[in-house]
């Protein structure tokens, strides 16, 4: 199954990507999101000072505003 980083606070979307059989790791620092194939991050502190350096070619997901379903459908669409 597909490797998946969550943003640490994002503890109900890491339950609910668990729960479909996803191997959920929790994104603490750049290197956690290496091996991923999606990183779901919370968006709050998104390219703060208006630069993005990438640190993986993974899709990444904000989750800002979105239930864990909602981020659940975005994984599945993202990694097809």
């Amino acid at each position: 199954m597909s490797k998946i980083a969550v943003e640490q606070s994002l503890t109900d979307i890491q339950q609910a990507l668990r729960a479909k059989g996803y191997d959920v790791v929790e994104l603490k620092q750049e290197s956690d999101a290496k091996d991923s194939d999606c990183c779901v991050i919370s968006g709050q502190d998104q390219n703060v000072m208006g630069m993005a350096d990438a640190t993986t070619k993974a899709s990444v997901i904000s989750a800002r505003g979105m239930t864990a379903d909602e981020v659940c459908q975005q994984v599945e669409e993202k990694i097809r």
